[in-house]
């Protein structure tokens, strides 16, 4: 007998550098582990459960340490910072700071390449 799939199981999560195993709880960056703390990887995992949307820092906080609105902490800002520097050069264009709001995470996008146009766009008059 085979087991039964996951009726709730999240889709991994993979880009050009980064990859989140959501069933393992595995975070990949250029295929090298991440090594990242419960708070950290919870913290990225909603994050990226929610990719290109703007997640309130009450909602973080909530979701991911349980904190009551009324609490007013920097654990939120220290657990990004110590994300950012994990994800090294790519940091700033996963993890966008929403100033006043919270944060978003934005799935990588490589730079796109233009090549010049084969004739000259303008005559040249004959």
């Amino acid at each position: 007998m085979g087991l039964l799939p996951v009726a709730n199981a999240v889709p991994a999560y993979r880009d050009e550098h980064l990859t989140i195993d959501f069933d393992r709880q595995v975070a990949e960056l250029d295929a090298t582990r991440i090594v990242l703390t419960r708070k950290e990887y919870d913290l990225l995992a909603l994050l990226v459960q929610h990719a290109g949307q703007i997640i309130p820092r009450d909602v973080l906080l909530q979701r991911v340490w349980g904190y009551g609105a009324e609490i007013r902490t920097r654990t939120l800002d220290v657990h990004v910072r110590r994300l950012r520097r994990k994800l090294g050069g790519y940091a700033d264009q996963y993890i966008e700071t929403i100033f006043g709001i919270g944060y978003r995470f934005q799935p990588f996008h490589a730079p796109r390449y233009f090549r010049q146009p084969l004739k000259p766009a303008f005559a040249v008059g004959a």
